[in-house]
């Protein structure tokens, strides 16, 4: 499941690598199926599937005996991925890999990270067999930076000096790969991040010394920086509400990198400055 987003397609393109036949689900399966190269058809079985309708779920779950269960994070994403976990302990899954989140606990200060703690309570009390990948924050969502630094060179936020974990969907999708071809890797929850930490006034020095010209941050308190996003970017207020709690997590809470990504592919995980020079060109 997501096998459009962001993880899900960085995993499908890591199964297709390696030769391995999949199912991936999608609510538009005809646009998923032109998204994919000659070599992807033959190995990938693109199905149609609603996370709102279990029977539609259950016909997408037969005869499959892993999941990878991802799904954009949204009001209605714990009712959903519950009801995806119900439908694949009546449909015989084997395994699922949840993509969950940090400080996923039943008091986390993050409105998001207490859905995955229930979402993820549903799964150990399905009884199925489980995996559960914790990743810290996306390197491809640093491109919502990018309108506003290219037209103002500047960088809002509201983590002041606080360093951040960062780690490329690339890296999560491959290790989802190894999780579900390697069962000895399952029942087991990883946090995953970059091999480094980095505070947004790291981030800026970084960016303008690529890009050739000074970028700013600008430090906004808590109730500016969702005003800001609500008004100023037009996130709903959940959302706005979501990136104040997660950057005032790492003001909070301070984050350190993990080794899980090394150990678990036998290689560094990608850097974030190989991430923005891949990228550079969204930025100027």
């Amino acid at each position: 499941m997501g096998a459009t987003g962001a993880t899900g397609s960085a995993l499908l393109h890591r199964l297709v690598t390696l030769g391995i036949p999949s199912r991936a689900l999608s609510r538009h399966p005809e646009r998923l199926r032109a998204g994919l190269d000659d070599a992807a058809r033959r190995l990938v079985d693109v199905r149609a599937a609603d996370a709102d309708d279990a029977s539609s779920l259950h016909d997408a779950f037969h005869g499959a005996s892993r999941l990878f269960l991802a799904m954009a994070n949204s009001p209605a994403q714990q009712a959903q991925e519950m009801c995806a976990i119900r439908v694949a302990a009546a449909a015989g899954i084997e395994h699922v890999v949840k993509l969950s989140a940090p400080a996923a606990t039943a008091d986390s200060p993050v409105a998001v990270s207490r859905w995955h703690h229930a979402i993820e309570q549903t799964l150990r009390d399905s009884g199925v067999p489980h995996t559960v990948l914790r990743p810290y924050a996306f390197m491809q969502k640093l491109s919502t930076l990018a309108p506003m630094i290219a037209a103002q060179s500047v960088v809002f936020g509201t983590t002041g000096d606080a360093a951040c974990n960062y780690v490329d969907c690339r890296d999560i999708g491959d290790v989802a790969a190894e999780v579900l071809i390697r069962p000895e890797l399952g029942g087991r929850t990883y946090t995953l991040t970059g091999s480094r930490t980095f505070s947004h006034p790291q981030l800026v020095e970084l960016l303008g010394h690529m890009l050739g010209r000074p970028i700013r941050y600008v430090d906004l308190s808590p109730e500016a920086m969702r005003h800001n996003l609500i008004e100023r970017v037009g996130l709903p207020d959940w959302l706005a509400a979501h990136v104040v709690e997660i950057q005032q997590l790492a003001v909070n809470r301070p984050e350190e990198p993990t080794d899980t990504v090394a150990r678990l592919l036998g290689r560094p995980p990608r850097t974030l400055e190989a991430f923005l020079d891949e990228n550079i060109e969204l930025f100027r």
